[in-house]
């Protein structure tokens, strides 16, 4: 099984002003002259990881790790203004014209995937490829499965309680509201300590097998509180898409060489969503993942992942 290239340092890094008050933080690693790549964090407010930099062959591609508006070293951090779907697109194609990027492929998981899949709806003469895991179409029906009891609640009762518990009762009927209430109030205390059960709920749900690193990352503060802000804005707005708009508008990928991959017990993003996408796009290559959740990190979902790679390195390059 492929595993992970070796760490490698970036060779140039940029900030890039988009509309005030955002600065883009972004990393270029591996060739310079190589088929280009755009590695699309999740949360949103997630932040890149450096492990992410790792699925690539830095001899084959040109690697472009980026953070999306207000989390990991953009700024301001956890900012909510000007922080929408269509924002982050049209974000991505400036970081493309910024390094004078004709076309590339873009490489994303659970929100990563949701934002390649807008890009190349809206851009498809842009993009060589999509490799993608652990698909989130952000349907109302997802959200509610997992931050309404509406389903993961049942599969992981006992993390549930520690999600549920700093929300009075009467306030239990929203979640989702109760939760955007703290997370953007002005009590520090009740922001971070809604933050902290927010990302803690989402890290324990991430793997099969409880994860420390995962844990770890989702629930240091600096990160926690990107990660449940940003979400929680997200989520509240339907994540700024009209109803059923990325499988409506799937046609659109067909010449788009794509690979889903999705873990078989991804709690997070039910496989639901991973079959629906093959089906409105039935071009790209689908890989189910036995024994395995929602984590990029989780052996199987990695190697497949990597494979996905070298396999189109080789084909476009």
């Amino acid at each position: 099984m492929p595993d992970l290239y070796p760490d490698i340092k970036p060779y140039v890094t940029h900030s890039l002003k988009v509309d005030p008050p955002h600065v883009l933080h972004v990393e270029e690693f591996g060739n310079p002259s190589g088929l280009p790549v755009a590695v699309v964090h999740g949360g949103p407010g997630a932040g890149s990881e450096p492990y992410q930099r790792r699925f690539f062959d830095p001899d084959i591609y040109r690697i472009v790790v980026y953070d999306q508006r207000g989390c990991g070293k953009s700024s301001p951090h956890a900012e909510l203004e000007g922080n929408h779907t269509q924002a982050l697109v049209e974000d991505l194609e400036r970081i493309r014209e910024h390094l004078g990027i004709e076309r590339w492929v873009l490489f994303g998981g659970s929100w990563g995937s949701t934002l390649s899949l807008v890009y190349a709806e809206t851009h498809p003469q842009r993009v060589l490829g999509l490799v993608l895991r652990g698909i989130f179409l952000c349907r109302p029906t997802e959200i509610e499965w997992f931050y309404q009891e509406g389903g993961a609640s049942r599969i992981f009762p006992d993390y549930w309680q520690d999600y549920l518990r700093i929300i009075p009762e009467n306030e239990r009927d929203d979640l989702l509201r109760a939760y955007h209430r703290r997370l953007t109030g002005e009590n520090e205390l009740a922001r971070m300590a809604a933050a902290k059960a927010w990302s803690k709920w989402e890290a324990r749900a991430a793997s099969l097998q409880l994860n420390s690193k995962i844990m770890g990352h989702f629930t240091a503060p600096y990160t926690a509180l990107s990660l449940a802000r940003i979400e929680c804005h997200y989520f509240v707005n339907n994540a700024f898409l009209e109803p059923g708009q990325i499988l409506a508008n799937a046609r659109r990928l067909k010449d788009i060489p794509g690979y889903i991959i999705h873990g078989r017990y991804d709690i997070v993003c039910p496989l639901e969503n991973a079959y629906l996408l093959h089906r409105a796009w039935p071009e790209a290559e689908f890989q189910i993942i036995g024994n395995a959740g929602h984590s990029a990190t989780e052996a199987g979902i990695r190697s497949a992942l990597i494979s996905a790679t070298q396999t189109l390195g080789q084909r476009l390059s």
